[in-house]
């Protein structure tokens, strides 16, 4: 009679526990969190704090591979290199997605400047991706300012048969709220008001030169565009203003059509299989250095998110895809092969989330292009808060190009991903450099990528409703209108309705 008392009593005592709980939940926005995840997100933060191999294999391969460029004997290294290691880490479920490519590589630069074509002088320059397979163009440099529509329609005529100097960012004195435009659409502009070449001065000081593709669809320019140095760019300028400059630039590259493949390991969802959330990252990189932060950091956190759901046997209530994506960095060629297998097989009805990892390091908080889903990730952000303080745990919507999400995004699919963190070692002006070096990473920043993004991914995957929907192509339109990608989509050409 005592015991069977003392049972009740618990029992009661119990349930008054979880009532409470459950209102202290659904107060600090914590409703949907399942009461398993904290156990679950807990073995999560100690597998990865106590095993992770993402500083280590990312070391391994820009060691023994290199640079990762699509379509090179490298890029080819890194695509079964990923392969090999989701298979070690037990993954059945694998697969390659091949694409085909047009694949570009450099040859020969040079770049020679003066007040007279008799009487130039060299200048240190890297040429830009997808430019011509040769040039050698001799012009008149005209200042275009920040390359924007504005700096052309101020000056018509100004840049037509002539070389287009442009600054990648924003000039300091620029008129407040002027936002820059990405080095292709810079060059799509420049191209459009007639410039025969383009000269992109980079932003990053101490002489670094960035490269990257100048192409907004990944196919060859018809112009030669090169990039110069913050000190030798702004002292051109200068000179530029004071009388007539000119350049010859002359290069050779490579442009054919190649084989690439996308790396892919599921795991299939429990309960809701045909539902899919893919995670993914782009494993190729640039040839001028081995590409550790732009995208070692991202994608090799992807695969050790990948290693720590097999490690703890982890299957969510839905399908969970890792991508390796290759040729992100010659116009997301990867992630629209990706896409557009799944538009035309329909499986892109089924994938409610693309969450993105690129550059992604030591995350504060997360962000997605769902306000619907605040309440979600905040649930999810606020467990793994109490296992470290030091995620803040702060939200941000809104939406971006130029990364793999991008794909999924023009069909309406929610993306997102880790978000507040900063890149290591003061790595930003490596971006894209000579200088994009394995001693850049820092190996608990990569930790902390993999822990917090991957409690994400299982809250996602497992959640009962995912609140944030499929928008239709009228509801996508008007959320890019919205966040003010009209222009860089329509120079890109990727924009497909009507005025």
């Amino acid at each position: 009679m005592y015991k069977f008392s003392t049972s009740i009593q618990l029992l009661m005592v119990k349930r008054s526990l979880i009532a409470v709980s459950c209102l202290l939940l659904a107060g600090t926005g914590m409703a949907q969190v399942k009461p398993e995840w904290n156990a679950v997100f807990k073995n999560i933060n100690t597998e990865v704090q106590s095993n992770s191999k993402a500083y280590a294999t990312l070391k391994q391969a820009t060691e023994t591979i290199g640079h990762r460029l699509t379509g090179s004997e490298n890029g080819k290294k890194a695509e079964e290199y990923a392969y090999n290691l989701l298979k070690l880490y037990g993954f059945k479920n694998l697969r390659y997605q091949p694409f085909e490519v047009e694949s570009w590589s450099r040859g020969t630069i040079s770049v020679n400047i003066g007040a007279t074509t008799s009487a130039l002088h060299p200048v240190k320059a890297v040429t830009l991706a997808h430019s011509p397979v040769k040039a050698d163009l001799t012009a008149e440099v005209v200042d275009m300012g920040n390359g924007l529509e504005a700096d052309y329609q101020a000056s018509q005529g100004k840049v037509k048969d002539k070389i287009a100097l442009v600054y990648l960012g924003v000039l300091p004195g620029s008129p407040a709220g002027t936002k820059s435009l990405h080095r292709s659409e810079k060059t799509a502009i420049a191209t459009k008001y007639g410039a025969k070449g383009i000269i992109i001065i980079n932003t990053a000081e101490g002489g670094i030169l960035l490269t990257g593709t100048a192409s907004v669809t990944g196919k060859l320019i018809p112009i030669p565009a090169v990039c110069i140095g913050k000190e030798d760019g702004l002292a051109f300028k200068k000179e530029v203003a004071a009388g007539k400059q000119y350049a010859h630039i002359t290069m050779t590259n490579f442009s054919g059509l190649i084989k690439a493949r996308n790396v892919i390991a599921t795991i299939k969802g429990k309960t809701l299989p045909n539902e899919k959330v893919v995670v993914g990252g782009h494993l190729d990189s640039w040839d001028l250095a081995t590409g550790a932060i732009d995208n070692g950091i991202g994608s090799f956190s992807v695969l050790d998110m990948a290693r720590t759901f097999q490690a703890l046997k982890l299957q969510p209530e839905r399908t969970v895809e890792f991508v390796m994506f290759m040729g992100e960095e010659e116009g997301l060629l990867g992630s629209k092969a990706y896409v557009d297998a799944a538009v035309k097989d329909k499986s892109i009805d089924q994938i409610r989330y693309m969450l993105n990892y690129d550059m992604t390091n030591d995350p504060k908080g997360f962000s997605t292009t769902a306000e619907e889903s605040k309440e979600l990730f905040q649930s999810i952000g606020s467990i793994a808060q109490q296992l470290d303080t030091t995620f803040r745990n702060t939200f941000r919507t809104g939406a971006g190009l130029h990364s793999d999400h991008q794909p999924f995004m023009l069909h309406g699919v929610p993306t997102g991903g880790g978000a507040g963190g900063a890149l290591p070692n003061n790595a930003g002006p490596c971006y894209h450099a000579d200088c994009d070096n394995f001693k850049l990473v820092d190996e608990q920043g990569m930790k902390n990528t993999v822990r917090y993004s991957a409690m994400l991914l299982y809250g996602i995957a497992d959640s009962k409703e995912l609140k944030a929907k499929h928008f239709t192509d009228e509801e996508t339109k008007a959320f890019l209108l919205k966040n003010n990608l009209k222009e860089p989509l329509k120079i890109a050409g990727e924009w497909r309705w009507d005025d």
